[in-house]
């Protein structure tokens, strides 16, 4: 644990940059680049002939992802009632598709908006409409989804590519006819008007990419998270957020990395924002990034890393307990892994010291938020679990605050721990903009530059941040927020329901699952009722585990129902 100085002092004085490596500095340099293309284009020159990109058994060079990524901008732009800083979505798993789509959008001059490819119908249908995005790139086998969410929306291109559509051939045929007809992964769909993605290329590939003007307050994505109250809100993050967060993430890491030499396994989606900037970040270093596209297969993640001689790791603290569960996992080659960052929640003490053991190598916790791009804190590389999210990365500010804003003291191990615990607030050059088209929303959370993350915790004499809750009433299911607030509002409509309230109860596989409590209308009402509604309505980690009838549900005198009476109840 932390040897904790004594004192008491406030939170006036950056007290964290007294505990930095002796080789990270206080603030970061200038960006020599004005927007994330100009990033891009100086490392596709630079690592040209290198690995970029991996996935299932093909791999693309930095030159070859320069090619595609420029082809398929050249294609967006050609596309009519389409044009610079409007959105366009992308609805895939990890596919080499993936960084061809993203750097296209972004070269294009054009704002990313990540979808979720397992939503529903109606998520995805509410994140289209709010993002107002023109055109969507989406894997066939999620293209009924997207068919049912489509009428009365303003998308108007439609780019559908198959699994195997970057693999070369013959392996590209045999491995779409196998999930189309032999493991028939791809429900029928028909979409007017959809172009495949090879044609996009094809078509892209026949013109010159028009040079596009892109500062560092230009929109580079709409980042979706629910916030604290579940309604849909689109993070509004900019090519300056990213590339401060890029340049903070590479000073921490700077030590460790060789340029050009690294290998990062992604088993998290792309479309996640810790996978998204850390995907990034390893690009720009020039490291070779092994997508993974279905990780929860875990024999088959275990035989995929042994492929590979990594030096770096990303994931969630369920993901490596998991691993370590695996058979095969521990007779893996560690001999070069050096980097691995848990984030999206808490990295448990238990999997930690198991990981260390089994691996030899530390587990690097990190913290942030879709608002802030997102890294806010970090612990130092090497060192070893402590329990805290670590220090505030470079440039980067953290405040405790009370619920009327004042700043609270320093923990130096003594007294009620209480008067030093409020919520955390960050301020840096990677906190978003603001909310897209929500104003009212952005001002709830930005007070005086400070975003209120709603995470609760406190900061010790040294600088290093204990997160001892999260956002009240969110839940945390495998690294994925989960606001009870718009599963309630689901369940609601549902005929037979009366009442009902959604909280988090603890699961050794996702750390969290959602258990829903309901008040009935309709006594005949039963769970398998419950299940297959929520099943239509809600994607897979969303939907309730756990479904409990009551007479009635405890409230507060004004009607407002106690969540944390439901909570605070002893298991059984």
């Amino acid at each position: 644990m932390i040897s904790i100085p004594t004192g008491d002092p406030t939170m006036s004085e950056k007290v964290w940059l007294d505990s930095y490596p002796a080789n990270i500095p206080a603030e970061i340099a200038s960006s020599p680049f004005s927007s994330l293309p100009e990033l891009i284009d100086h490392t596709v020159r630079k690592f040209a002939e290198k690995p970029a990109f991996s996935n299932l058994g093909q791999t693309l060079s930095f030159c070859e992802l320069d090619r595609l990524s420029r082809d398929f901008a050249v294609f967006l732009q050609g596309l009519p009632g389409v044009s610079q800083g409007d959105r366009v979505a992308i609805m895939l798993p990890n596919l080499l598709q993936y960084p061809v789509a993203l750097f296209g959008i972004l070269r294009a001059g054009m704002t990313v908006v990540n979808v979720n490819p397992l939503y529903t119908a109606r998520e995805l249908r509410v994140q289209l409409k709010d993002s107002g995005a023109k055109a969507i790139v989406v894997v066939e086998n999620f293209a009924r989804t997207l068919q049912e969410a489509l009428p009365g929306l303003g998308v108007e291109h439609v780019i559908t590519t198959q699994i195997g559509d970057l693999l070369p051939a013959p392996k590209r045929w045999l491995v779409n006819f196998a999930i189309k007809y032999v493991k028939k992964m791809v429900p029928g769909w028909r979409i007017d008007k959809a172009c495949s993605f090879n044609r996009a290329l094809a078509d892209g590939a026949k013109s010159e990419l028009s040079p596009v003007k892109i500062g560092p307050e230009d929109l580079a994505f709409l980042q979706y998270t629910g916030g604290t109250t579940g309604i849909a809100k689109g993070a509004m993050l900019t090519h300056g957020n990213l590339l401060a967060n890029l340049e903070q993430v590479s000073l921490w890491i700077s030590a460790s990395f060789k340029e050009g030499r690294e290998i990062a396994i992604a088993p998290l989606p792309m479309y996640h924002i810790f996978c998204l900037t850390s995907t990034l970040g390893f690009m720009k270093w020039g490291s070779l990034i092994v997508l993974i596209a279905n990780p929860r297969d875990l024999p088959g993640l275990v035989k995929e890393l042994g492929r590979w001689k990594f030096s770096v790791l990303t994931g969630v603290n369920t993901l490596f307990n998991a691993l370590l569960n695996t058979s095969g996992f521990d007779k893996l080659d560690f001999s070069a892994l050096k980097v691995v960052v848990g984030g999206g929640a808490a990295v448990q003490e238990s999997v930690a010291k198991r990981w260390q053991e089994v691996t030899g190598t530390h587990l690097t916790e990190a913290y942030g938020l879709t608002e802030t791009s997102p890294g806010v804190c970090c612990t130092p590389l090497g060192d070893p679990w402590n329990g805290t999210i670590g220090l505030p990365v470079t440039s980067t500010e953290v405040s405790i605050r009370d619920e009327d804003f004042k700043k609270l003291p320093l923990w130096n191990g003594e007294g009620d721990i209480a008067r030093h615990t409020g919520e955390i607030c960050v301020r840096g050059p990677q906190v978003m903009r603001g909310y897209w088209n929500k104003p009212e929303e952005t001002a709830k959370v930005i007070h005086d530059g400070w975003l209120k993350t709603g995470d609760v915790g406190h900061m010790n004499v040294r600088g290093y941040i204990t997160l001892t809750d999260r956002k009240k009433d969110m839940i945390l299911v495998s690294g994925f927020n989960v606001y009870p607030n718009e599963i309630e509002n689901i369940v609601m409509m549902h005929p037979g329901v009366e009442e009902c309230a959604v909280i988090g109860v603890p699961d050794e596989k996702s750390g969290e699952a959602v258990k829903l409590v309901i008040v009935r209308k309709d006594p005949k009402l039963s769970k398998d009722d419950v299940a297959k509604y929520c099943h239509t309505q809600l994607t897979g980690y969303k939907r309730p585990r756990h479904i409990e009838f009551r007479d009635s549900l405890p409230k507060t005198p004004i009607g407002k129902i106690l969540r944390r009476e439901l909570r605070d109840e002893p298991a059984g």
